[in-house]
């Protein structure tokens, strides 16, 4: 059997990138060790005309992982997008408080899924390994106080579904189902491990 040393050694002069601004998937990639940039791609993330959840989310990683490639073409990229989904439409970012309620509203006692795309581009090949992750979530029956009581207390008008499961939002939820618990948060590790691995850069091997 062929070694795998020589790709690994190619990736041994490459930094590693994420596409991202989020101190919450840097705080992911983190835990498991690994030395990174972190650079906003700046990209526009509104969706297409008819584009679904999960096409928003595979694209925005996509060109997110793009947009860094054109600056760093000797690096492994690392990109993600998640999209929230209720009844097929698309929840975007809140922003206010008033779009907030209303969300968390219709949340109410739904299954929301969560759709979390994942891109890791290899800028010096032109490699690209691309995968959708998604969580189903149930919420509870949400009261108005509760709504407004959970808004208070945390900030999430900048997240997919006006809510961070990072803290307070975990007490939205009846059931959460998910092949990795990372997802929900933006990032889904295990996958993403294992693109790293296809191209030489070996988690358990870094020190």
């Amino acid at each position: 059997m062929k070694p795998h040393m020589n790709h690994a050694s190619t990736s041994n002069t490459q930094q590693l990138i994420l596409a991202s601004s989020s101190a919450y998937r840097r705080a992911l990639l983190e835990k498991i060790g690994l030395k990174l940039l972190c650079e906003a791609p700046n990209i526009d993330e509104s969706a297409q005309t008819n584009e679904g959840a999960t096409e928003l989310a595979r694209r925005l990683s996509i060109t997110k992982a793009q947009a860094i490639a054109t600056k760093h073409p000797n690096a492994i990229i690392i990109a993600s997008d998640q999209c929230a989904e209720l009844d097929g439409k698309i929840l975007g970012k809140p922003g206010t408080i008033e779009r907030a309620q209303q969300q968390l509203s219709q949340c109410s006692g739904s299954e929301v899924l969560f759709h979390t795309g994942l891109c890791v581009l290899n800028s010096r090949t032109g490699q690209q390994h691309v995968a959708i992750e998604t969580v189903s979530t149930q919420f509870r029956d949400l009261s108005s106080s509760d709504i407004s009581n959970y808004i208070q207390r945390e900030s999430a008008l900048d997240c997919a579904g006006s809510f961070k499961i990072e803290g307070l939002g975990i007490s939205l939820f009846r059931q959460v189902r998910s092949d990795d618990p990372n997802t929900l948060i933006g990032l889904p590790l295990i996958r993403l491990i294992d693109f790293l691995a296809r191209e030489g850069y070996e988690v358990l091997q870094r020190n």
